[in-house]
């Protein structure tokens, strides 16, 4: 059994987040634009929008802490793994129909689909440097 770094999993979700809101913005999505939609679907403000999104990118990121050990395939490749079943079951199937956007945002169109897979994508390179580092140290030869 193995510990979480809670430090290291919030920090990782947090610039995850960070980079996941910096992509979105390089793809013309806008600045903060999840978290203006939560904000606007809960009636509860931007403010609220960005706390919970936050919020969200530091538990997935302890989420995945919890369970990498038990991910298949190499290190670099199980926060890759865990997204992409994430963005399928949760944003996919859940967030995108609740919001109106349809199943995989069809009603959107197909690229949202495939944008919501590559932001989640990015947004989980900090946990390779974050928590992948001490969950699987590099063994000396």
């Amino acid at each position: 059994m193995h510990k979480i770094n809670w430090k290291n999993a919030i920090l990782a979700g947090l610039a995850g987040t960070v980079l996941f809101d910096v992509f979105g913005l390089v793809m013309g999505m806008g600045w903060w634009d999840i978290p203006a939609l939560l904000g606007e679907k809960t009636g509860l403000g931007l403010a609220y929008g960005v706390f919970g999104h936050f919020s969200n990118g530091a538990l997935l990121a302890i989420l995945y802490a919890g369970i990498a050990p038990s991910l298949w395939g190499p290190a670099w490749v199980r926060p890759f793994i865990f997204i992409t079943a994430q963005t399928i079951a949760l944003v996919w199937f859940f967030m995108f129909p609740l919001v109106g956007a349809g199943v995989m945002g069809l009603n959107v169109g197909p690229e949202m689909a495939i944008g919501s897979l590559v932001r989640h994508w990015v947004y989980v390179i900090p946990y390779i440097f974050l928590i992948n580092k001490e969950l699987f140290p590099k063994k000396e030869a």
